[in-house]
């Protein structure tokens, strides 16, 4: 099924059951009012929800209403769990050979994770308000997962079982305030503003086939100033699936309900060593910063832009008819 949360005034919105085309919706205050509290209730309210949705794709509502993707909140506007991983090593070793540093042996191994603000999600088709833009904005396409309740300790076998929704994640990057920070050796902080989600989550089973083995299979879609940007295969290049990101996420701690875990910025080495642009028959990135990683290496100097006030990013995922799966995410940015 799937699912979004529109905008109401209030801190959390309200949750609608969205048709499978992206086109009707329809409210479920009967069920749950919010996201979270399916979440805090799923086993019993998912039965009842997926009900709801069965019936809107067959006609059968006449309460429903038309699917406005630019009245959608993230769907948590806000949740008490927001880990993203770096799942794509080819990413990290992007990164770390531009600086001239080999990538350590146990990246391979053992996953990167950064605990990121979840207090403040920004909508799909909202701005990205910034007070400046000499902090080297940057977007990163990926793909995230939301979970129920989390055991501590589980292992990656049975944490796949947890994975109860799926959306897109603009996961907003101020590389310029990156090495500061990290040079303090206490990870990300500033340099990590609010994220933006997908208009819609969807269950597992609305990718069919192109869920296995805890990926999802099918390209990631970034059109950079209305200009295609990326395509890499999500499934691909991935050195660690969601169930592995979930058991390293909770190897010490409990995952509460609505818990959001992320894949990190998509990337293909393409059978190259560096991976190459769409326009040079390549699938592309998922963020300037590889761009300009690959530059680095090439060039001795990166020579694309980050982002700039007016600057507009467009991220979504389609399935082999074409279908837009979870709605788009389309902002701009703009100053303070």
């Amino acid at each position: 099924m799937k699912l979004a949360t529109l905008r109401n005034g209030s801190r959390d919105g309200q949750l609608v059951v969205v048709n499978r085309e992206l086109t009707q919706a329809v409210a479920v205050p009967d069920i749950a009012l919010t996201m979270q509290t399916a979440l805090d209730n799923w086993q019993v309210i998912a039965p009842q929800l997926t009900e709801v949705y069965n019936q809107l794709n067959r006609g059968n509502y006449t309460d429903s209403f038309a699917f406005d993707q630019s009245q959608c909140e993230s769907p948590l506007p806000r949740a008490f769990q927001w880990a993203d991983g770096s799942a794509y090593v080819n990413h990290v070793e992007l990164v770390r050979k531009a600086r001239g540093a080999e990538i350590p042996e146990s990246f391979w191994t053992d996953p990167l994770m950064y605990q990121g603000g979840s207090d403040d999600f920004i909508g799909p088709h909202e701005d990205i308000i910034l007070p400046s833009d000499e902090w080297g904005i940057d977007f990163e396409a990926e793909v995230a997962v939301i979970t129920d309740d989390v055991p501590m300790g589980i292992s990656a076998e049975h944490a796949g079982s947890h994975i109860k929704l799926l959306m897109l994640v603009n996961d907003v990057s101020l590389r310029g305030l990156i090495p500061g920070e990290l040079a303090k050796g206490f990870g990300f902080f500033q340099s990590k503003p609010a994220s933006a989600f997908s208009p819609v989550a969807v269950t597992p089973d609305e990718l069919s086939d192109h869920w296995q083995d805890n990926k999802v299979h099918l390209p990631l879609l970034s059109e950079y100033n209305e200009n295609p940007f990326g395509k890499p295969q999500a499934g691909e290049d991935m050195t660690f699936d969601f169930a592995q990101l979930i058991a390293h996420a909770a190897k010490s701690r409990n995952l509460g309900a609505g818990a959001i875990i992320g894949s990190g910025t998509v990337s293909n080495k393409q059978g190259t060593e560096y991976g190459s642009a769409i326009s040079e028959g390549g699938v592309g990135y998922s963020c300037i910063a590889e761009v300009r990683m690959i530059e680095t290496i090439r060039d001795g100097q990166a020579s694309t832009p980050f982002m700039r006030f007016g600057d507009k990013i467009k991220i979504h995922m389609q399935d082999l008819q074409g279908q837009c799966i979870f709605g788009t995410i389309e902002q701009s940015v703009k100053q303070l």
